[in-house]
C-alpha cells in the first residue's frame, strides 16, 4: 500500500515526497493486471513515464464524456466514480480506496470516459498516458489477453450491480454496501468497522433515497447493529450485517 500520507510527507521536501509518490505508483500499477508479469527492465522503461498530481477534495478529476488519455493509480485519499441519472441524480459507481487503478477502459478504446470522476478527499493520483501504454502494447502483444481479462472484469462487476439492484432489497443493498466501503478504525478500547459516506451517497450507491436509507439505518440503530456517529456509520454488529448482505433475492 502506499506509504505516503498527508502528516509524514508535509515534514519532508517537495522533490522527495515527489519521488515517494512516483514510486507508489509505479507499485500500483505493477499490481494492475496488464501490467503485473511485466520484467524488471519492461516496467522500469514504461514506468518511468509517470506522473503524480494531488487533487483537492471536492475537485473533479474527469468529466463522463471527456477524452480518455490516461489510466490512473489511487495513491492516497478517496476517489468516487459516478454516472448522473435522467433526473438529475448522481449515480455512484464506486469509492475508490488507495491501491486502486481506474480510467482504463476510455484509455483503451479511445472513446470518451464512461463515468464522472471526483476526489471525494484530498488525494495523490499517480497516470500514465495513453500513448505510452498503447506503445507499449504494440511492443508487447502477448498483453492483450490480459487487456480482455481486464475488460471481463469490469463487465463482470457491472453485471453484479446490476442485478444486486434489480433484485435484492434495501436492507440486503445497503449491508452489501456498508461491507464494501467500511474501513477498519483502532480506538483504545476496540477495533471497529466504520463507514465514512453520507447517507445521501448511500442511498447513490444502494439505489435509494436519502430518506429510505436513514428510515432503515435508525432501525439497525435501535437494534443495535449499527450506530450512526458524526456523519459516519459505526458497524456495531459485524455478523448481523454479514448475514443481512446474504439474503437470498426477494
Amino acid at each position: 500500500m502506499p506509504r505516503m500520507s498527508e502528516n509524514t510527507s508535509s515534514r519532508r521536501p517537495a522533490a522527495v515526497v515527489a519521488r515517494m509518490a512516483a514510486e507508489d505508483g509505479r507499485q500500483l500499477l505493477g499490481q494492475c493486471i496488464l501490467f503485473r508479469e511485466l520484467g524488471a527492465e519492461e516496467r522500469n522503461a514504461l514506468f518511468s513515464r509517470i506522473h503524480v498530481r494531488a487533487y483537492c477534495a471536492g475537485e473533479t478529476i474527469f468529466h463522463m464524456g471527456s477524452a480518455g488519455d490516461n489510466m490512473m493509480a489511487l495513491l492516497s485519499g478517496s476517489v468516487r466514480i459516478s454516472v448522473p441519472s435522467p433526473d438529475g441524480r448522481e449515480i455512484v459507481l464506486a469509492i475508490l480506496q488507495p491501491g486502486e487503478v481506474f480510467g482504463e477502459i476510455a484509455l483503451l478504446d479511445g472513446k470518451e470516459r464512461t463515468a464522472d470522476a471526483r476526489a471525494v478527499t484530498a488525494c495523490h493520483l499517480a497516470t500514465l498516458e495513453r500513448r505510452d501504454v498503447l506503445a507499449f502494447l504494440d511492443r508487447h502483444p502477448k498483453m492483450w489477453p490480459k487487456v480482455a481479462e481486464l475488460l471481463c472484469g469490469r463487465l463482470r462487476s457491472s453485471d453484479e450491480r446490476v442485478a444486486g439492484l434489480a433484485l435484492h432489497q434495501l436492507p440486503t443493498r445497503l449491508a452489501k454496501a456498508l461491507l464494501r466501503f467500511a474501513s477498519m478504525t483502532q480506538e483504545t478500547t476496540s477495533r471497529r468497522l466504520q463507514v465514512h459516506l453520507s447517507q445521501r451517497e448511500l442511498g447513490n450507491i444502494c439505489g435509494a433515497t436519502r430518506e429510505t436509507v436513514n428510515k432503515c439505518l435508525n432501525t439497525w440503530q435501535r437494534r443495535g447493529i449499527v450506530r450512526i456517529e458524526d456523519g459516519a456509520v459505526m458497524i456495531a454488529n459485524q455478523t448481523a450485517v454479514e448475514e443481512m448482505a446474504e439474503l437470498e433475492p426477494c
